[in-house]
C-alpha cells in the first residue's frame, strides 16, 4: 500500500464506505484508469482482508468482558485464599456453575458463576490470596445486551439448602439466594408466588424451576432437581468388619525429612485458630472434672443402633451427649450464655447451637448443631452424621461454624481421658469428652462388675459462672447419661 496516491485512498475510503452500505462487494462496478488498475487490485485484496477483520472485531465487540469481583462473604473477612480453581481460562461456563473454591479464616466458600461465557483471565493463582471487591475472573459474557452489575453469587457447600440471603416482599420475608432471585427475574416471576420447599421456608433453584414447568406445561429435566450432596468416602476407605482376634494396625504416615527449615505464612483456619485462641487467653477458666457410668447408655445405644441404621443413619454417643446437654442447659440458661467485650451485659441465647470440635485436614473446626432443643436424638445423629460428612470432604461453611453457644469436644475418640478445655468466645463454657473404657467398678450390692466409664473435663468463664453452678450443671447432665430413660420424661 506504500505506493497508493492520495487519490487512490480517496477511493479506497468510497469503496469501504460503498461496501458496508450495500453490505456485498461487487469489483466491476469499479472502473478506474488503466494506470490505477495495479493498484485497484491491491486495493481489492486488501479490502476483503480489512473487511473480513471489520467485521470480526465488531462481532468480538458485542461480547463485552465482566470482571467477576469477589463479592462480600460476611463476618467481616476482608479477604481469602484461593484453594482449587474449578475452570481455567477459555473454558465456557454457564449460569450456577462452579468456578472456584477459597477459604477464609472462618469456612470454605465456593463461587458461582453468575453469567453465560468464556473465562479470560483468573486473576490469582492457586494458594494466592484473593481480595474482598477485587476482581476474581474476567468472563466475556455471551449477550450483546447490557451487563447487570450485581454482587456475586458466593455459595457454601450445599447453599442452596443452607446459606441465603433474604428480601422484603410485599412486607413478607422470602429468602432465596441472588442466583435464585435472578433466575426468577429473567423468568417473570413473583417470589411471593412461589412455595419454598428448603428449610424454613427457603426457595430453591429447583422452586423456581418447578413453577416455572407448571407455568408454561414444560417438562423438566430431573436432573435439575438433584440437591447438592457431600460427597461419599471412598469404598476402600469404608470400615472392614474384621475378626475380633484380628487388629488392623493404625495408618501412619511416614514424616518426610527435608533438612531445611521452612517458613510460611499462616493462612485460613490456622490464622483463625491464632485469633481465637487469643482472645481466650483473656478469659479466667475454671476445671471441674467428673466420671461417669455410661453402662445403660451402651445398652440403649445397642438396641437403638440398627433401628437408626435401617432409616440410613448412624447413631453414636454423640447424640445422647448433646442432648443431654440442651436439658441441663434449660435448667442452667447462664451456661448457654455470652459476655460482651466491655463485660457490662450478659446476653441467654434462647436457641442452643451446641458445637462439636471436629478433627479435619483442615484443622480443627467446630460446626454447631442448631435449635438442639428442637430436636430428637434421630435429629441430632442425622445432622451430625451431614457435618461429619462435610468436614471429611472439606466443605464445612459459615452457617455450620457460626452461631454456636455452646460447645462439647469428643477428645476420647482419638485418646486420652481428661483434657482441659479452651473456652470459645464469645460463649463461656465447653466439655472435653474422654474415651469410654471398661473397668471394674462396685455395683449396688458390693460387688465388682464391669462398667463402662468415661470421664468429662469442665471449663467454664468464672466472671459469670461460679464452680456450684457448673457442678449442678454436671451432675443433672450425668443423671442423664448414666439413666438415660429419666430424658423420656424431658424430652419435648
Amino acid at each position: 500500500m506504500a505506493a497508493v496516491t492520495r487519490g487512490s485512498f480517496t477511493v479506497f475510503r468510497q469503496l469501504l464506505t460503498h461496501h458496508y452500505r450495500r453490505r456485498c462487494f461487487r469489483p466491476l462496478s469499479f472502473r478506474p484508469d488503466r494506470t490505477l488498475q495495479p493498484p485497484s487490485f491491491r486495493y481489492e485484496t486488501d479490502l476483503k482482508i480489512f473487511s473480513a477483520r471489520t467485521l470480526h472485531s465488531s462481532a468480538v465487540s458485542r461480547r463485552p468482558i465482566v470482571s467477576f469481583k469477589l463479592s462480600d462473604i460476611g463476618e467481616g473477612i476482608m479477604e481469602v485464599t484461593v484453594k482449587e480453581w474449578y475452570v481455567k481460562e477459555g473454558d465456557k461456563v454457564s449460569q450456577f456453575d462452579s468456578i472456584c473454591e477459597v477459604q477464609s479464616d472462618k469456612a470454605s466458600v465456593t463461587i458461582t458463576s453468575r453469567y453465560d461465557g468464556v473465562i479470560k483471565k483468573l486473576h490469582y493463582e492457586v494458594d494466592g490470596t484473593a481480595l474482598v471487591g477485587k476482581p476474581l475472573v474476567d468472563i466475556e459474557t455471551e449477550s450483546s445486551s447490557e451487563v447487570i452489575q450485581e454482587e456475586d453469587v458466593v455459595e457454601t457447600p450445599a447453599m442452596a439448602r443452607e446459606e441465603h440471603t433474604h428480601q422484603e416482599i410485599k412486607g413478607l420475608k422470602t429468602q432465596a439466594t441472588p442466583a435464585v432471585r435472578r433466575l426468577a427475574i429473567e423468568n417473570n416471576i413473583k417470589l411471593s408466588e412461589v412455595v419454598g420447599t428448603g428449610r424454613d421456608g427457603r426457595i430453591l433453584k429447583e422452586d423456581i424451576l418447578s413453577f416455572l414447568a407448571k407455568q408454561t406445561g414444560a417438562i423438566i429435566p430431573p436432573t435439575l432437581f438433584q440437591e447438592i450432596q457431600p460427597p461419599a468416602p471412598p469404598a476402600d476407605a469404608r470400615p472392614v468388619s474384621t475378626p475380633a482376634a484380628i487388629k488392623a494396625p493404625p495408618i501412619t504416615t511416614k514424616p518426610a525429612f527435608t533438612g531445611k527449615d521452612v517458613t510460611e505464612p499462616l493462612k485460613g483456619f490456622h490464622r483463625a485458630m491464632v485469633k481465637t485462641m487469643t482472645a481466650a487467653l483473656k478469659i479466667p477458666h475454671f476445671g471441674y472434672c467428673d466420671e461417669l457410668d455410661l453402662s445403660r447408655l451402651v445398652s440403649l445405644r445397642a438396641e437403638l443402633r440398627p433401628i437408626a441404621e435401617g432409616r440410613g443413619v448412624k447413631l453414636s454417643y454423640m447424640p445422647f451427649f448433646i442432648k443431654a446437654a440442651s436439658l441441663g442447659l434449660l435448667h442452667f440458661p447462664i451456661l448457654n450464655s455470652s459476655l460482651d467485650e466491655g463485660c457490662q451485659n450478659i446476653t441467654y441465647k434462647a436457641s442452643h447451637n451446641i458445637g462439636l470440635a471436629m478433627d479435619t485436614a483442615n484443622g480443627l473446626l467446630v460446626p454447631n448443631v442448631k435449635n438442639v432443643q428442637l430436636l430428637s436424638v434421630f435429629d441430632i445423629a442425622q445432622e451430625l452424621n451431614r457435618l461429619q460428612a462435610l468436614g471429611t470432604a472439606g466443605q464445612l461453611g459459615t452457617n455450620e461454624l457460626s452461631g454456636g453457644t455452646f460447645t462439647l469436644s469428643n477428645i476420647g475418640s482419638i485418646g486420652g481421658t481428661y483434657a482441659k478445655a479452651v473456652i470459645l468466645p464469645p460463649e463461656v463454657a465447653i466439655g472435653a469428652l474422654g474415651k469410654v473404657q471398661v473397668l471394674p467398678r462396685f455395683d449396688a450390692g458390693g460387688k465388682v462388675v464391669r462398667a463402662h466409664i468415661m470421664n468429662v473435663s469442665w471449663s467454664a468463664d468464672h466472671r459469670v459462672i461460679d464452680g456450684a453452678t457448673m457442678c449442678r450443671f454436671s451432675n443433672l447432665w450425668k443423671e442423664y447419661l448414666e439413666n438415660p430413660a429419666s430424658m423420656v420424661l424431658d424430652l419435648k
